[in-house]
């Protein structure tokens, strides 16, 4: 099983700027996909970002521009740069994982994921 824990959320005023940050356990980069997700109260998940194993990221149109995912491999870390927040930003955001090899994007499925971190974004 792989293991993923978020931090780095808090209440930010818009315009702002946050970053997250996502501890993955048994990271691989050869062969793992690893993808931020958000979801707000009364909405569906909505896929944010993705990174592969060879750094090429995918972004949500809503966010492109100002998100910025990247990973670390030597630290097992996945990262959420958040810059220009705006009020429909805020929502609880998860990292999830998925062993596989190419293109990877939020639509694919992702078996794995943390316990997520709150963002707020105030007008």
């Amino acid at each position: 099983q792989v293991q993923l824990v978020e931090s780095g959320g808090g209440s930010v005023q818009s315009g702002g700027s946050l970053r997250l940050n996502c501890a993955v356990s048994r990271y691989t980069s050869a062969n793992m996909c690893l993808g931020w997700f958000r979801q707000a109260p009364g909405k569906e998940r909505e896929g944010v970002a993705t990174i592969d194993s060879r750094g090429t990221t995918t972004y949500a149109d809503s966010v492109k521009g100002r998100f910025t995912i990247s990973r670390d491999n030597a630290k097992n870390t996945l990262s959420l740069q958040m810059t220009s927040l705006k009020p429909e930003d805020t929502a609880m955001y998860y990292c999830a994982a998925r062993v596989w090899v190419g293109y990877c994007p939020t639509s694919q499925a992702f078996p794995y994921w943390g316990q997520g971190t709150q963002v707020t974004v105030s007008s």
